[in-house]
């Protein structure tokens, strides 16, 4: 799903500003108040406001502590000074709520955006990290467990995009040819890689919107294409609504997914990871589930949603296990009560299996999908806490 901008995996690192700030709401406001040094910083977001207490920060850890003072579920953002690489972020902040986001930091320029009713560009403003003799990477003592951790998700990240490239050529050859029945088989499979790295994949802000666009969330004039495009063709309204693809036009589609999933197969290839965006990248997983697989909105037409649901799941859990040994040093504690939740919320998913898969989401009851939602919830708490523990 991809509605949102483009998130970045790259170490933050910044350029000259280079873009005019936009604000999709009013106004971006600082107290102005002096860095304090410790890399804090208090974020109020309004309905039409995003006041932070101070706009500049020492490099290194940076902890953002957004609370929602509006009257919509916001998010906060921090971007790249390009205003599109996605460097960070904290969603679904409820009303009367405060979540953190925790990053590290290099000297350079950036871009803060409340998001109040989670749409639009946001309020933003420029942020500014300052150089600092504060160390980025982790202590000396658990430099060779933070090594171990980056390596790891490297290469997991890797395993995923060849399995994500194999599949959905796969898929693509069997759409084209018209084999719908065994097409609609091979979807959902297909589509677990890409869940499963979906934060990294979002990170190429040009593949996403062209690979898993929702109808629903299309800008005008925006030509769709990808997974989704795909999809309604294949399990097409009942009430109509829909014409079926010519040959030629199924072609198109296909071949430019495949186009696309080796375009980022390729720049996988060299990626590289820091600690903090493996451990937000677990978090945004979590939250992808919130906000599409348990709502049932993602996979509108197959009503798939349970793979993905599984495939964030698991992508979420690979990279809590990667940085598991160094969260069991900082934060033993922290580190049970999340293997726990994972536990609790994978033994309620596995109740949903039927075969090899799931469930179509729309059996479910309103009081199953409650269950689960609760689920995602209770790992969803502690799983934020989990940057800030090992940075």
């Amino acid at each position: 799903m991809t509605s949102r901008p483009t998130r970045s995996m790259v170490l933050l690192g910044g350029t000259a500003l280079a873009v005019a700030l936009t604000a999709g709401c009013t106004r971006n406001v600082s107290t102005a108040a002096p860095a304090t040094g410790t890399g804090a910083v208090a974020v109020t977001s309004t309905d039409d406001a995003c006041r932070l207490a101070t706009t500049s920060v020492p490099a290194g850890k940076v902890t953002f502590d957004v609370t929602n003072k509006g009257t919509k579920v916001t998010e906060f953002y921090l971007y790249a000074a390009d205003g599109k690489r996605i460097l960070g972020e904290a969603e679904n902040i409820a009303p009367g709520l405060t979540r953190s986001l925790v990053v590290t930091a290099a000297e350079g320029s950036y871009l803060t955006a409340c998001k109040p009713g989670m749409t639009g560009d946001g309020i933003r403003a420029a942020f500014t990290v300052t150089a600092s003799h504060e160390a980025v990477a982790a202590p000396a003592g658990d430099q060779e467990l933070a090594g171990q951790a980056k390596a790891a998700y490297a290469t997991y990240i890797r395993a995923e995009a060849d399995q994500l490239l194999e599949g959905t050529k796969e898929y693509a050859e069997l759409y084209k040819a018209g084999k719908d029945d065994e097409a609609r088989e091979e979807y959902a499979e297909a589509r677990t890689h890409w869940e499963r790295m979906e934060p990294v994949a979002e990170s190429f802000g040009d593949l996403d919107p062209r690979m898993d666009a929702r109808e629903a969330d299309l800008e005008p004039g925006q030509e769709w294409t990808g997974w989704h495009a795909m999809e309604k063709d294949l399990w097409q309204p009942a009430g109509g609504g829909h014409t079926a693809l010519t040959p030629a036009q199924r072609a198109k589609l296909a071949d430019q997914l495949v186009t696309d999933t080796e375009e980022l197969h390729r720049r996988t290839r060299d990626m590289a990871f820091t600690l903090d965006q493996i451990g937000n990248g677990a978090k945004s997983l979590l939250d992808e589930v919130a906000t599409g697989k348990v709502t049932g909105e993602e996979e509108t037409w197959s009503h798939t949603d349970l793979w993905d649901f599984q495939a964030n799941i698991d992508g979420a859990k690979e990279a809590y296990e990667t940085l598991h040994p160094l969260l069991q040093q900082r934060n033993p504690q922290l580190d049970q009560e999340i293997d726990e939740r994972f536990d609790a919320l994978q033994a309620l998913l596995d109740t949903h299996r039927k075969g090899d898969g799931f469930v179509g989401y729309d059996t479910l009851s309103k009081d199953q999908v409650k269950r689960l939602s609760d689920a995602v919830n209770a790992l969803s708490e502690p799983l934020s806490r989990m940057t800030g523990a090992v940075l």
